[in-house]
């Protein structure tokens, strides 16, 4: 029998039963989070098992030892060793199994031990990693010890950046249990499944699956994959079968590959039909199903015009949105998936159409997210400001590109890998800044090419700051530049010619904009507001404001911009910052860093973007006023809004292109004001409302009630 013969039969007898239910997995995967033992300091021979850690903090990951030392400014956080252990106690139903201890992150430099031996090293803060430790012991309390450093490393990216680098085992830890016949859990520690959509239209999408199996038994077999393709309702849209082209020995991996076809696919529509279907992946040794992947997919196609802006599925669709960081208020990194719901749930809200997560790889509960939601993604790697001119750090760039490809390969919402932001921005002079130069071209050269052979289905791009024009511009598919006109340098209203000159300097490549914005305080503002200083402790929330008003106006007129990305969704941590009303801390985000409040300039977006009726009434915070005759502004996507003052119409006004209502010179009495706005839409009316304090003798300032804890 030819061996066409045998995968025509293994076919036919794995259409019988359905036999690789995810419930049914041979898979099992074990939470490793609770806990840990847990020091803040380098002891010596604390990988040994005999060590006594009885006297050490007990905690549960995830975990970080800077979530209060590194958002209170000063620069001065801890970046050092810290040491964890677990006691893991033997299951005897492991006995046969192949075993493998997976970290989602580590930050910056892990290296872990099991019994006093080593396991291996990870260099890098952001992507999974896994280690075989097949070998625990059946009779022995074992215990797994993890050094971990976020210490400065110089062949390690980020070497600078405009955030905390928050240190500790911050996501979570897995055992992962499987048959010796598996999908590799090794694969730089992704999921092992690489689904690849080499052809996707409203009529068929043709699928190319890699799967990667891995054997750890003593005999030598030739596996067999299966992949079925089910749709949300469970039914079975297409399904296939390949097998491995060579036997596999002890510790042997092999790619299998399968063709699919979907007929009339369902496609993933971003946020207005996110529709997704399950892979369903597993490995044979014969007709013995030994292991079982899902992965949720969604089949799309896209495109780029340098005159139209993005495509998706052949249609035009606006991508615009925010940059997201991943720490929280006394959280630093070692966030929680609530954390991450609330952050998307803010994007939601909003209306955003993309994300843009900044600078390095996230979390893939975020991704899922992203996924289930619709919201298009930009995903980058940590190679920030500068780069350091060694072979080694080179290699570090090319495995942290690689992880973040590899662990999120499947999920729909991302269309774009970026491999730098800013670089340029590394204060170097001379003929140290030369060579640096001319050693980013290199490895920007070199990463583009490896982005587009680990995944021809996506563009690169990246973040510029320097101005235009420059090499670095022209090596990924499409770019994007960074400017803060009416913050760092310049008026709000540069930023519209400035876009101009980019799309004329470069009239046959796609450009976008990843960050603009201004900083600004809940508790600080000001009457007759003027353009404050960055670096300086009043960033009243009004400016904020106009600079947002003006930059979106100078967007939307542009419609061949192909993503646009303000910064930030919400206030983050940067220690070395002593700004605004709080040290150690970025204070961009349209949320403040508690996540509890949203700044008015989030309501401006939510008027544009949203779908949903919106009607804000803005400086709703700034009370009490010094001045009796100011202006009231609202933010609507209502047709028109009425402002009344304690009972008093003050008539309807039509707002601008960009959902400004204004009502000038609005007179107050002294003493409690009562403010309503109504706004008719498609016949409907919606309100909203607040008080505001008039008294002569205020000034601008924080509000002596509302000043914030030091």
């Amino acid at each position: 029998m030819n061996a066409a013969m045998k995968l025509m039969l293994l076919a036919i007898v794995l259409s019988i039963s359905s036999l690789a239910r995810a419930a049914d997995s041979p898979r099992q995967v074990i939470d490793l989070n609770p806990g840990w033992k847990f020091i803040r300091e380098d002891v010596v021979n604390a990988e040994q098992a005999a060590l006594d850690d009885s006297k050490w903090q007990n905690i549960d990951l995830p975990h970080t030892w800077n979530n209060l030392d590194g958002q209170d400014g000063g620069n001065n956080y801890y970046r050092g060793t810290g040491w964890y252990r677990l006691h893991l106690k033997y299951d005897p139903a492991w006995k046969g199994k192949a075993l493998y201890l997976k970290f989602d992150a580590a930050s910056i430099q892990a290296t872990v031990y099991l019994n006093g031996h080593l396991c291996g090293e990870h260099l890098g803060s952001f992507g999974a990693f896994c280690f075989d430790v097949t070998d625990l012991d059946e009779k022995a309390d074992n215990i797994i010890a993890v050094k971990v450093n976020n210490g400065p490393h110089p062949n390690v990216a980020p070497l600078s950046a405009d955030f905390t680098f928050f240190g500790g085992i911050y996501r979570g830890v897995h055992l992962i249990v499987t048959n010796p016949l598996s999908i590799s859990p090794r694969d730089d520690a992704s999921s092992g499944v690489y689904v690849r959509q080499d052809q996707v239209d409203k009529d068929l999408a043709k699928l190319t699956v890699t799967v990667m199996a891995r054997y750890t038994g003593t005999d030598k077999i030739t596996p067999s994959a299966r992949v079925e393709i089910i749709d949300s309702d469970g039914s079975v849209v297409a399904s296939g079968t390949g097998q491995s082209d060579l036997p596999l020995g002890h510790d042997g991996s092999n790619p299998i590959t399968v063709a699919l076809s979907v007929p009339h696919p369902h496609l993933w529509n971003g946020r207005k039909d996110p529709h997704l279907y399950t892979a369903r992946v597993s490995t044979l040794d014969g007709p013995t199903v030994t292991d079982t992947v899902e992965q949720s997919i969604g089949l799309r196609f896209f495109r780029v015009d340098p005159d139209k802006g993005f495509f998706l599925n052949g249609q035009p669709y606006r991508l615009y949105g925010v940059n997201r960081h991943q720490d929280h208020l006394d959280e630093g990194w070692a966030i929680s998936l609530a954390d991450h719901q609330l952050d998307f749930a803010n994007m939601m809200e909003m209306g955003c159409t993309a994300v843009r997560l900044s600078h390095y790889q996230h979390a893939q509960e975020f991704y899922d997210l992203c996924d289930k939601g619709g919201m298009v993604a930009w995903a980058e790697i940590p190679i920030v400001n500068r780069v350091n001119v060694t072979d080694e750090f080179d290699d570090n760039a090319s495995q942290q590109l690689r992880e973040l490809i590899k662990q999120s390969y499947n999920h729909p919402s991302i269309c774009f890998w970026s491999l730098s932001n800013e670089l340029g921005n590394n204060g170097l002079k001379g003929k140290e800044l030369d060579e640096e130069r001319k050693h980013q071209i290199v490895l920007q050269t070199r990463l583009n090419a490896e982005a587009h052979q680990l995944d021809s289905t996506r563009l690169t791009t990246e973040a510029n700051l320097t101005g235009l024009g420059k090499p670095l511009d022209q090596i990924t598919d499409v770019f994007a530049i960074n400017r803060y006109y009416g913050w760092y340098n310049g008026t709000p209203d540069q930023l519209a010619p400035e876009l101009d000159k980019a799309h004329k300097v470069y009239p046959n490549r796609s450009v976008g904009i990843s960050e603009y914005g201004a900083g600004a305080s809940i508790f600080q503002h000001e009457a007759n507001v003027k353009q404050p200083k960055p670096s300086g402790k009043w960033h009243p929330e009004e400016w904020q404001c106009i600079v947002h008003e003006q930059a979106w106006a100078a967007i939307k007129a542009r419609p061949w911009i192909w993503g646009s990305f303000l910064w930030a969704e919400h206030d983050f941590a940067s220690d070395y910052r002593n700004e605004g009303d709080h040290p150690g801390r970025n204070d961009k985000g349209l949320v403040t860093y508690d996540g509890k409040t949203k700044k008015d300039a989030f309501y401006f977006y939510k008027a544009n973007w949203s779908t949903e009726p919106v009607i804000y009434i803005t400086e709703r915070r700034f009370t009490p006023r010094p001045v009796a005759d100011a202006p009231v502004k609202i933010y609507s996507n209502c047709d028109s809004v009425e402002l009344s003052v304690n009972g008093k119409s003050l008539g309807s006004a039509t707002g601008s292109e960009v959902k400004v209502f204004l009502f000038d010179k609005v007179q107050l009495q002294p003493g409690e004001n009562k403010l309503i706005a109504t706004g008719t839409r498609d016949g409907k009316t919606y309100t909203d409302s607040c008080t505001i304090v008039f008294d002569e003798k205020a000034t601008d300032g924080h509000p002596p009630a509302t000043q914030p804890k030091k």
